[in-house]
C-alpha cells in the first residue's frame, strides 16, 4: 500500500493534476492520499479510483503544521504503508518528520515539483519549506524531480541526496479532429494569478504585439484572472494594453475547449519545474512560446520558441514569429507539438518510471 502526502490536494496546479493522473491509472489494492490542507471534488473526480481513500489534516498555516505532523505520524503507525511519497516542500518536511516519529520504517520518497530559477517569486512560506527540506534532504530514500533543471538547481542549493531521478509529467492524449488550415491568431496563457507566472510581462508583450498585429486576440485562463481583480486590471493598464484586448476567463472548468480555442500557448513564468500547461497545449497540437525556465524549453522542443524571462520585447518578438507563419508552416509546428507529447510524455510510460523507482 502506498501513502501519498501532498501539501494541498484542493489546488488544480501541475502537481495535483499529476498525482490525480497517477491515482486514476493505479491498480494498487489500496492507496491513501493525505493532504496537509484539504481535498477537492475536482481532484477526486480526476483520480476516479475507488481504491483511494483521502485524509485531510486541515493545516492551512505554518502554526498548524506541528499538530498535523503528529496526526500524520499516528496515521502512519495505524496504516503501516509500504512506501510514502511526499509531494512538494511542505509535505516533504511534514512527511519525513512524521515518518521518523512513527518509527514504522517504510521508505520515504520526495517529489520535487518546482525549479529554483527565481526563488524571490515564491511565497515566504515556500521559501521557509525549501530551506527546511534542505536540512532534511539526506533522509529520504530517494528524490524524484520533475525536471532536470530542478535537480541541478536543488543540488546547487544544497540538497544532498544522491539517489535522485528525473521523471517528467505524463499526459493522456486527447482525440483530435482533422486539422483545418489556419494561421495563428488567438494567443492563450494559462496559470493562476501569482508573481511566479509574471502576467505583467505577458500583458506588456501583448501590448507590443497589438501595435504590429492588430488582428491578434488574447485569452487568459487561471484563478484570479478576472475583470473584478484590481491587481490584474492595474497590470493591464500599466502595460498600455486596452482592457478589452484580453479575454480574462478566470478558472476554466473545460480546459480541453480552451486549448482547442487557441492557436498558440504562451508561458511567461519567472520560475517553473515542469510546466503542465505547455505539454497539455501541445497534446492538442498547439505551438508554444515560453520563457526559458525549468524544463519548459526542453518540453517545447522544436514545437516552440524559448526566450529569457522578464523580457517583454523578446516574448513579443516570439509571438510575432508565429503570427507571421503561413498556414502550411503553422501546420508543421502543430504536428511537431502533438508528436512530441506522443513520443516523450505519454502517461503510461511515466507511470512505469514511478513504479520502478519506488520499488527498486
Amino acid at each position: 500500500m502506498i501513502m501519498h502526502v501532498i501539501t494541498n490536494f484542493t489546488a488544480s496546479a501541475g502537481a495535483e493534476t499529476m498525482l490525480a493522473r497517477l491515482l486514476h491509472g493505479s491498480t494498487d489494492e489500496r492507496i491513501i492520499v493525505v493532504s496537509l490542507i484539504g481535498v477537492s471534488d475536482r481532484n477526486r473526480r480526476l483520480a476516479d479510483n475507488p481504491r483511494v481513500s483521502y485524509v485531510s489534516l486541515a493545516a492551512a498555516s505554518l502554526t498548524a503544521l506541528p499538530g498535523a505532523i503528529l496526526r500524520l505520524a499516528t496515521l502512519i503507525r495505524k496504516e503501516r504503508p509500504d512506501v510514502i511519497l511526499c509531494w512538494m516542500y511542505h509535505a516533504m518536511v511534514a512527511g519525513s518528520l512524521a515518518a521518523g516519529l512513527a518509527r514504522h520504517g517504510a521508505p520515504v520518497f520526495w517529489n520535487v515539483r518546482q525549479s529554483l530559477d527565481d526563488p524571490a517569486s515564491l511565497t515566504r512560506s515556500s521559501r521557509v519549506a525549501i530551506a527546511a527540506a534542505k536540512l532534511l534532504s539526506r533522509r529520504p530514500t530517494g528524490i524524484i524531480y520533475n525536471s532536470a533543471r530542478a535537480l541541478d538547481l536543488h543540488r546547487a542549493y544544497g540538497y544532498t541526496n544522491q539517489n535522485a531521478v528525473v521523471i517528467p509529467n505524463g499526459f493522456e492524449l486527447p482525440e483530435l479532429a482533422a486539422p483545418e488550415p489556419r494561421a495563428a491568431r488567438r494567443i492563450g496563457i494559462v496559470g493562476r494569478f501569482h508573481p511566479q507566472k509574471d502576467h505583467g510581462t505577458f500583458f506588456k508583450a501583448a501590448a507590443q504585439v497589438l501595435k504590429t498585429h492588430p488582428q491578434a486576440v488574447f485569452s487568459a485562463a487561471g484563478n484570479g484572472l478576472v475583470c473584478d481583480n484590481p491587481e490584474v486590471m492595474e497590470l493591464i493598464a500599466k502595460a498600455g494594453l486596452p482592457a478589452h484586448a484580453v479575454d480574462l476567463r478566470g478558472e476554466v472548468s473545460d480546459m480541453p475547449a480552451f486549448y482547442r480555442s487557441i492557436d498558440l500557448l504562451v508561458l511567461s513564468s519567472r520560475t517553473e519545474g515542469f510546466p503542465n500547461v505547455i505539454a497539455e497545449a501541445m497534446s492538442y497540437g498547439k505551438p508554444i512560446v515560453t520563457t526559458d525556465v525549468g524544463d519548459a524549453a526542453v518540453v517545447a522542443g522544436r514545437a516552440g520558441i524559448a526566450v529569457p524571462p522578464r523580457n517583454p520585447q523578446a516574448l513579443a518578438e516570439a509571438m510575432r514569429a508565429f503570427l507571421d507563419l503561413s498556414e502550411a508552416e503553422y501546420a508543421r509546428y502543430a504536428r511537431t507539438a502533438r508528436e512530441r507529447i506522443e513520443n516523450e510524455y505519454a502517461l503510461a510510460a511515466v507511470s512505469a518510471k514511478y513504479s520502478k523507482f519506488l520499488t527498486a
